[in-house]
């Protein structure tokens, strides 16, 4: 007998831009910090100030990561920091975006909370649509 497979089908990088500036001008490497787990491509992130690399966003500053409340990129592609560091392409500016297939931190949980989170990425020139 056969048993049946289930696959799970993670989002696809970079599926949730409309569009960017020419030449990648929207694109830029940066550092996924140590511990911050599998992270789906899409996912809003915040800049850490202590140490400059980024994790998902939270709704509020988080011992440990402070600044990283501020939302200020979108990761591209699919990585997996959960011991070490990670290089990732991310969206930074001058970029549309569509807002179904952002990904937002557990702790951004309510509509008022995701608008924050679009309204920090717009001060970046990140729109969603």
């Amino acid at each position: 007998m056969i048993m049946p497979t289930t696959l799970t089908e993670t989002p696809r990088d970079l599926a949730f831009i409309l569009s960017e500036a020419n030449r990648h001008l929207s694109r830029d490497v940066l550092t996924i910090k140590s511990g911050s787990g599998k992270v789906f491509a899409g996912t809003i992130l915040g800049k850490v100030t202590a140490d400059g690399k980024y994790v998902p966003s939270p709704a509020a500053s988080t011992t440990g990561k402070e600044g990283a409340e501020t939302a200020s990129a979108i990761l591209g592609y699919e990585v997996d920091a959960t011991s070490a560091d990670v290089q990732a392409v991310c969206i930074t500016n001058n970029a549309e975006v569509k807002k179904p297939m952002l990904i937002f931190e557990t702790t951004v949980n309510d509509e008022t909370k995701k608008a924050a989170k679009l309204t920090q990425l717009r001060s970046a020139t990140i729109k969603a649509r």
